[in-house]
């Protein structure tokens, strides 16, 4: 018999409830994430700026990397932040490019305060190998605060810990540099700080929560493409987007981590795509990386066990 979409919400409601249970939290908070719209993403790197102000990450290098405007390359000990900028030879899908504008003087309406009236010509699909058919594909990552998050598994000192938010959190002062947990992660946020030797990573500005402040990343966002909410709620929002989005001609449009059934059970922070997920160099699939350690264990007891037997068959065999 089929469960009714009201079913399955219970299900999932009470085994939510049960995890939160798990981690040693009573009458907790309902789960807290982010919903990161890429689409309306405008690459200012505000998000990266007031993550590193607030939770006083070093600076990362600041080099040239030769990948477009992208100078901090990917995730890490000291870009808990990461503005992504790709580039494409693909049409625009209806949206003005900003590129043949050779009939108008942008600067002079820029200076006026005035949008062109452009003609209908300006805002059709164009088709490869026309004049400006690039685009820019720009995307703020972030640790996803996995529900099944590997992280917590590994560690054996309990640094990594889930907060009433359901959001995962490094105790820095806990953390012995291990390591257990880079390669856990089966998306590669965490990392190890150079001459410290810790984890370190975003922690969904936790302090900020407490109090009951937004993320430190969303409140700076000037365009409302990283959004921070109840989690259930991010999710129907972004369903809405996604439709409107089609409907719109953007026929790319996906979310990607808002499934509760993929293979880390649902992320705390999921993103609307217009590409595939490898174009934004997110795993197509990821899956918990700890999901087959408890078979792996009963193979290597039950190994264990036939060993000893065997051991002490022989022994009783050479006194006998």
């Amino acid at each position: 018999m089929t469960a009714t979409h009201d079913e399955r919400a219970l299900r999932h409601d009470a085994a939510r409830d049960a995890r939160e249970r798990a981690d040693g939290h009573r009458d907790h908070p309902p789960r807290m994430g982010f919903f990161t719209d890429t689409s309306v993403c405008i690459g200012c790197k505000a998000c990266e700026v007031a993550c590193k102000e607030w939770n006083h990450v070093p600076e990362d290098g600041l080099n040239f990397t030769g990948m477009s405007y992208d100078n901090s390359e990917g995730l890490g000990a000291d870009t808990w932040r990461h503005v992504a900028f790709i580039e494409q030879r693909k049409p625009l899908a209806g949206q003005i490019s900003g590129v043949q504008h050779d009939d108008i003087d942008v600067f002079a309406l820029a200076r006026a305060g005035v949008r062109p009236d452009l003609p209908s010509t300006h805002t059709a699909a164009m088709t490869p190998g026309e004049p400006g058919d690039l685009r820019w594909l720009m995307a703020s990552d972030v640790c996803k605060h996995c529900t099944h998050a590997a992280c917590l598994d590994v560690c054996p000192t309990g640094a990594l810990f889930r907060t009433e938010f359901g959001t995962v959190v490094v105790q820095e002062d806990v953390c012995n540099g291990c390591g257990y947990c880079i390669p856990a992660c089966p998306y590669g946020v965490i990392d190890q700080r150079e001459n410290d030797g810790r984890a370190w990573k975003c922690t969904l500005c936790y302090d900020r929560l407490q109090v009951g402040m937004e993320p430190a990343c969303a409140k700076a966002c000037p365009t409302d493409s990283i959004q921070f909410g109840v989690l259930d709620e991010l999710r129907e929002r972004a369903a809405q987007r996604v439709e409107s989005l089609h409907e719109a001609g953007v026929a790319d449009a996906r979310l990607y981590g808002e499934k509760p059934t993929d293979g880390v059970g649902g992320d705390g922070a999921f993103f609307l795509l217009v590409d595939e997920p490898e174009v934004y160099g997110l795993p197509p699939d990821p899956i918990v990386t700890t999901r087959d350690l408890p078979a792996m264990w009963a193979h290597t007891a039950a190994a264990a066990v036939t060993l000893i037997a065997a051991a002490l068959a022989a022994f009783a065999g050479r006194r006998s």
